[in-house]
């Protein structure tokens, strides 16, 4: 096992982190700007160092100082900043330190949206009716034209659904596309790329981890389609829409994906499933952990980190995936206003934990929610026998989390959950909007 570990993140992520190395016997590493310096996962930590600013959470030569300076055997990227940049993956190996996360190859061509769209359409992976990368506006009009509406336009570098829209007809298409082009461009590729839009599409997502014999784990899918501009806020395990037939097809497809670029380490490979057909497509592949990872963590009985440090210590790891146990619900708490979902900072006054349920959390009582950060608070994770145990300790744990200080969106959770949609498990990608949306008509 690595002895020590650089932890190049923060909040929730690096706690979450911090907890398994730990058990393992491995010495942390933890960096925090000024305004993180009092967050639990920098006290949990082995060593503590303090970066110049926040910026510098995405700055490999800050990081790469850091790891230098403590000793550092090895780099866990976390998710967001810099978890998916092949140059800091290529820089760490440079400087005689292991990378926990896949090779960077495999993570230069799956950041690319075009090239991963090509490569495991090539590998037999269903995709959407779409364009290559388009350089500008007048592009994209004119391939939308060929393509005809309902169109999603995506930037081709960036996730999370940044600089990601709908056009349903010319005018939103050059608006869209704009947009995409603007957000894009700050990733250092300012391309596009236009795909068939699913108007009630369900996004579902299937966990893998690459060994090191080359084979694929898979580990059933989390459905994620509770999401607010593109962003994920409720996800659970497995998907009430997918059946034992239709699990077997996503796990081989997300399985033929990434095994075709050599993929090692946990990722996972999304999908946009269309409950009209049964089909599904690809969309993309995070080649990190993922935020919502918990769930198949408690269904499965698996450590997702555990299972990367082991990797990329080139240790021997057991070769059988657990059976499914239950069902999982993740709820994202976040510091943002209940009914726009805009960040909202500033201290946290009181914090009180849910029992009976895993709760990742990023912040503790008196810590100061920072403009310059996701507004991430907390994962509370429930699980259960079924998905209507999993449900109901999910509304037991929101009913008694509390957060004052910010405002956060424990009382919108609180209404997802309770809402006929949600709890009938026939829900798509619009439910936020459509929660919302009478929420209007009714005030």
């Amino acid at each position: 096992m690595i002895p020590s570990l650089l932890v190049a993140n923060r909040g929730e992520i690096a706690r979450r982190i911090i907890r398994t190395a730990r058990r393992l016997g491995v010495r942390t590493i933890a960096v925090h700007s000024d305004v993180d310096a009092d967050l639990p996962y920098v006290a949990e930590a082995d060593v503590a160092v303090a970066l110049g600013s926040p910026r510098d959470f995405g700055s490999i030569d800050a990081l790469l100082a850091v790891a230098l300076g403590t000793g550092a055997a090895a780099v866990h990227p976390g998710c967001g900043f810099r978890s998916e940049d092949a140059e800091f993956a290529r820089r760490c190996a440079a400087a005689g330190l292991v990378w926990v996360g896949p090779p960077p190859e495999a993570m230069e061509l799956l950041a690319d949206k075009v090239a991963a769209r090509q490569h495991v359409a090539a590998a037999g992976v269903p995709v959407l009716p779409g364009t290559s990368g388009l350089a500008s506006v007048d592009e994209a009009v004119e391939a939308g034209a060929r393509l005809g509406p309902p169109l999603v336009v995506k930037a081709v570098s960036g996730g999370g659904g940044i600089g990601m829209g709908v056009a349903h007809d010319a005018g939103s298409l050059r608006r869209a596309a704009l947009t995409a082009l603007s957000r894009g461009g700050a990733f250092g590729d300012a391309r596009i790329l236009l795909e068939r839009y699913l108007p009630r599409a369900r996004h579902v997502e299937v966990q893998v981890v690459g060994m090191p014999d080359g084979t694929v784990r898979t580990f059933g899918e989390r459905d994620c389609s509770v999401q607010r501009r593109h962003q994920k806020v409720v996800e659970e395990c497995p998907s009430p829409a997918v059946d034992a037939a239709l699990r077997a097809r996503l796990c081989a497809a997300a399985a033929r994906a990434v095994g075709s670029v050599g993929y090692r380490g946990a990722g996972t490979v999304e999908f946009l499933l269309d409950p009209a057909t049964g089909e599904f497509h690809f969309l993309e592949v995070n080649a990190r952990l993922q935020v919502e990872h918990p769930i198949t963590e408690q269904v499965h009985g698996v450590d997702l980190v555990e299972l990367q440090l082991r990797i990329a210590s080139g240790e021997e790891v057991p070769d059988d995936v657990p059976a499914p146990r239950g069902h999982a619900v993740e709820l994202r708490v976040c510091a943002e206003d209940p009914q726009r979902f805009l960040p909202r900072p500033g201290r946290i006054t009181e914090w009180v934990e849910p029992a009976g349920v895993r709760v990742d959390a990023g912040y503790a009582a008196g810590t100061v929610v920072s403009p310059h950060f996701d507004p991430l608070l907390a994962k509370v994770v429930a699980h259960g026998a079924d998905r209507a145990e999993a449900l109901a300790r999910a509304r037991r744990a929101a009913a008694e989390f509390v957060v004052r200080g910010p405002q956060c969106n424990l009382p919108f959770l609180r209404e997802l959950l309770d809402s006929p949609e949600f709890t009938s498990g026939d829900y798509d990608t619009g439910v936020v909007e459509r929660i919302t949306a009478r929420r209007g008509k009714e005030s």
